[in-house]
């Protein structure tokens, strides 16, 4: 039995098989019909500009011959996209087996369903004799640089940026509850100065939360000014209209992108090369964050909540993997793989225009989607895991020789303020403390070794490492 006769045939990638479910949000904007239905509306609002004019030109018709369309006719092209469905695309398909060209068959497709308007309507409607304004003046990057904008803009908006929200709520959540839990810190893999999980969590919060800023930020780009960018054609037909207000109007006030005045015949995609460098580096940060919580439950800090029934590992029956974090840091590798190579493939391109873009366009799914599938385990993750308060007390009580760092410090202190006895603080306390494991009794025999002020040496005195945390729990506010 060959796999390519079943029927529907099984899915290539993981994206639209294994993981369909996490995945399937971003179908409604990136997959190819969602595409073409993009290609559709662009194509019916331009009808309708052109036809009815805009506040500019005294919603005058654009071009000669037409007259204004009614409520009606207008809801009727714009119910073309809205209803394409499995029959449509069918019907989409069989045009382009013929064009060999897929805005063309958008064209067409147009074209079929004004052929039915009268019908449909059940009277006569001028809509039937205005197969000539589909796609007038347009070269097919007109069409497909505001539909890809388009889409890609409510993808982000709509499923990515929610999803990536989601981490950022449950960590601030979380950040704030556990904001004054002590936990030891290694730099370098070492004991170091103690910190709060809260805070730790805050640090990967706001780490996110600018990168969501500048995607909230973005500008989406679009164009729609001829073949290689000069308005040649629209000229040559309607010499005395100002096309360059045109094109404004509808990219900005009918598409809702950022008008670009100066493009060759196609848009010149750098504003896809910042939104992708961006998620790229969210997803980065947010890889970072996956191996920082492996590491932590290695450590024991975090404990990991068994699913009923699951299979940690087929011959241990005691595991309890951290797979969700580890499937999150392998699908923002992939994802940041792709979009590094959208970034770099998009901004080039041959005088006034070759196809590269073309088909690398069509990886945008992909390379969001494997974002969107990270993003889905992450937080998956990150909810079945909570602190093991026993293990973290006990890190802090092995390791009193993180105390060396204020009570040096307060020497220096007392160096400077002229107190005898306090000279070469790091020198003394490094001979003490450093490769040697002390308890709480040495560090108080140091510190009465010393001449503090009475003060100074009750404040050292009476840290521990699980209160030498500094100012951590406050630090929180600024997160968000």
């Amino acid at each position: 039995m060959r796999l390519t006769d079943i029927s529907p045939t099984p899915a290539l990638t993981p994206l639209d098989g294994r993981y369909r479910k996490q995945t399937a949000p971003l179908v409604e904007y990136l997959s190819e019909p969602a595409l073409n239905r993009e290609r559709m509306r662009v194509e019916v609002e331009w009808m309708i500009l052109l036809a009815n004019g805009f506040e500019g030109n005294g919603y005058e018709p654009i071009v000669q011959g037409v007259k204004p369309l009614t409520d009606e006719e207008q809801a009727y092209l714009r119910a073309i996209p809205e209803t394409f469905d499995d029959e449509g695309i069918e019907r989409h398909a069989a045009h382009e087996a013929i064009t060999h060209h897929d805005v063309k068959a958008v064209e067409y497709y147009i074209d079929d369903e004004l052929d039915c308007a009268a019908e449909v309507l059940g009277h006569p409607t001028q809509l039937t004799e205005l197969k000539t304004l589909v796609h007038f003046a347009c070269t097919s990057e007109d069409i497909n640089n505001l539909s890809y904008a388009r889409c890609v803009k409510n993808a982000m908006e709509q499923v990515w940026l929610p999803s990536a929200k989601a981490i950022t709520a449950h960590l601030m959540g979380k950040a704030e509850e556990f904001a004054e839990l002590p936990m030891l810190s290694l730099t370098h893999g070492q004991p170091a100065t103690p910190t709060t999980l809260g805070k730790e969590l805050a640090v990967y919060v706001y780490r996110i939360n600018r990168q969501i800023r500048h995607i909230e930020s973005q500008e989406y780009l679009g164009k729609i000014n001829g073949a290689t960018g000069t308005f040649g054609a629209h000229l040559a037909a309607y010499p005395d209209v100002d096309w360059v207000a045109v094109s404004r109007e509808f990219v900005t006030n009918r598409m809702g992108l950022t008008w670009n005045p100066l493009t060759t015949q196609i848009e010149s995609h750098d504003w896809q090369a910042e939104l992708y460098g961006t998620v790229s580096h969210a997803n980065r940060i947010m890889h970072n964050l996956c191996v920082d919580v492996w590491m932590y439950i290695s450590r024991g800090v975090f404990a990991q909540v068994p699913v009923k029934g699951a299979t940690g590992s087929s011959t241990m029956p005691h595991k309890v993997n951290p797979i969700r974090f580890e499937n999150a840091e392998a699908n923002f590798e992939l994802s940041c793989a792709l979009l590094d190579t959208l970034s770099a493939t998009l901004v080039e391109s041959r005088w006034q225009r070759d196809l590269t873009d073309s088909t690398t366009q069509r990886n945008i799914g992909s390379a969001l989607g494997y974002s969107l599938l990270a993003l889905d385990n992450l937080l998956g993750g990150l909810q079945s895991i909570h602190p093991d308060q026993a293990t973290m007390q006990a890190e802090l009580d092995a390791n009193w020789e993180v105390l060396g760092e204020p009570i040096q410090t307060a020497m220096r202190a007392c160096e400077l303020a002229g107190l005898p006895g306090m000279e070469r603080p790091y020198e003394k306390v490094k001979e003490l403390m450093r490769g040697h494991r002390i308890n709480q009794d040495d560090v108080q025999r140091f510190i009465d070794s010393l001449q503090f002020d009475e003060q100074t040496a009750a404040r050292l005195k009476a840290l521990t490492p699980a209160s030498y945390v500094g100012v951590a729990a406050d630090l929180i506010s600024f997160a968000e």
